[in-house]
């Protein structure tokens, strides 16, 4: 899809990596962008930076912490109440591979909760405002680390054993899933979300 001048797209993890590169990517062809990020000063100082490259960037920090059901239900309160429709949902932001087990405020295993359930709950709040937009995009980023072998999903929450790289995998994995079922239901429904 050809982005063009107008059309609003939120990318979360846009301060660094990736997420930079696609913000940049977006406001450079005319998107507004919200960057969604959990440092609202290293979202800053990134807008700064993408700024200093594309004079006309429109761009808008916004925070968003993954790992907190309640800062994800906050963005999608606060973008649904502007009612704009949204474009492009690009879910990027990730933690990979905690060397300990670590917790979401809502107590889920640390990637899990960010990685997949945080942008699954994100994407639910904001499908109202996809489904708003004509042809809208959600891209959900995942890993090869998907594809890796003895990924299961009876100990998500890692309660008997953490292993870094298969939580990471299992987060990935789920993301994979999430992405293909939101497409297949989007079409059963008719919702004009791809």
């Amino acid at each position: 899809m050809l982005f063009r001048s107008g059309r609003l797209a939120v990318v979360t993890g846009a301060n660094s990596g990736l997420g930079l590169g696609l913000a940049r990517a977006l406001a450079g062809a005319g998107a507004d962008v919200v960057m969604a990020v959990r440092s609202r000063e290293k979202g800053e100082a990134a807008a700064a930076d993408i700024r200093a490259d594309v004079s006309h960037a429109r761009l808008v920090v916004k925070n968003l912490d993954l790992a907190s059901l309640r800062s994800v239900a906050a963005l999608g309160d606060e973008l649904t109440s502007q009612g704009r429709g949204i474009d492009l949902l690009i879910n990027n932001a990730g933690v990979m591979t905690p060397p300990q087990c670590q917790r979401t405020d809502d107590g889920f295993e640390l990637q899990f909760g960010a990685n997949h359930l945080g942008h699954f709950a994100l994407t639910g709040h904001l499908l109202p405002l996809l489904r708003s937009a004509p042809a809208a995009r959600v891209v959900t980023v995942s890993s090869i680390a998907a594809t890796q072998r003895n990924l299961a999903f009876e100990d998500v929450g890692a309660e008997r054993e953490y292993n870094p790289m298969l939580s990471y995998g299992m987060a990935k994995l789920a993301q994979l899933m999430f992405a293909v079922e939101l497409n297949r239901l989007s079409g059963l429904h008719g919702w004009g979300v791809m």
